[in-house]
């Protein structure tokens, strides 16, 4: 029953948010295009949806992931678990004893953006633009990797305290550099996929683990140490796509080498054999 309450103060909230949105969409279409709405009942409908389904999540960000996110930072951190789990993960030296805390942010930044929606659209559409020479598969887990190794390294930013930002002035200085040498074609591409990263699903639990890291940890604020791992989230992706590309393009002119190879230094030995 402690939830009804908060559904309808979500559904409050939802409505207040939405109401702008409905505006803007209406006032257009009646004030500047001058123009009937059809399907009225529908876009009705639709606007209901859109309600319920803000609503459903936001109770469920509030009720769920959230807590789960702070739990797990608790649990990761806590002085009885690193003592029990010593010897099991190796660091070098300096790395402290957050060892799986920096795996379960690795993991969790996988598997989040693996399963992001917005992610999964770009991808498609990267996809059949090229005409399937960028692949669903390697755009997603490129970009799975970069948000994986952004959150890890801003996970362990914050169990050290470093000031934030160095890590994002340094990132940004090898994006730039990345962007002279990458493939032209994909590099817009590279910086939307930093951006569709950080949407329904990866946003949360990546929020909730750097508050939570932030309060466990000994001498962090979470108001100063706790945010920044979505920004971690956004630019190393941006990376990892276009390294993806130079990659791709790198591994593309040593196959056609090969084959030039093949075909001058090879084919006087195969006379009897057309050339077509």
């Amino acid at each position: 029953m402690d939830l009804l309450p908060l559904a309808l103060k979500a559904i409050l909230s939802t409505g207040q948010d939405v109401l702008p949105i409905a505006i803007v969409i209406f006032g257009f279409q009646i004030f500047v295009l001058r123009r009937r709405i059809s399907n009225v009942r529908r876009v009705a409908v639709g606007f209901v949806y859109v309600l319920l389904g803000l609503t459903l999540f936001l109770l469920g960000l509030e009720e769920a992931l959230f807590p789960l996110g702070r739990l797990m930072a608790e649990q990761l951190t806590s002085p009885s678990f690193i003592a029990g789990t010593a010897g099991i993960v190796s660091l070098p030296e300096g790395l402290g004893d957050y060892g799986w805390v920096y795996l379960f942010a690795f993991a969790i930044g996988f598997a989040t953006t693996i399963a992001e929606p917005s992610l999964i659209a770009v991808a498609i559409k990267a996809s059949d633009v090229s005409g399937d020479a960028i692949h669903v598969w390697g755009l997603r887990v490129a970009v799975a990797l970069g948000v994986a190794i952004g959150i890890t390294l801003g996970s362990y930013r914050i169990v050290v305290g470093h000031p934030l930002h160095w890590y994002i002035i340094a990132g940004y200085v090898v994006v730039v550099i990345q962007t002279g040498f990458a493939p032209k074609s994909l590099v817009p591409l590279a910086y939307d996929s930093g951006g569709v990263t950080t949407s329904t699903v990866t946003v949360p639990l990546v929020a909730a683990l750097g508050l939570g890291l932030a309060e466990t940890v000994p001498g962090r604020n979470p108001v100063i140490d706790g945010f920044g791992l979505i920004a971690f989230a956004s630019l190393f992706p941006i990376m990892s796509v276009m390294a993806y590309a130079q990659l791709a393009v790198w591994w593309a002119k040593i196959n056609r080498t090969r084959d030039t190879e093949y075909s001058e230094d090879m084919w006087p030995d195969l006379p009897d054999y057309p050339k077509e």
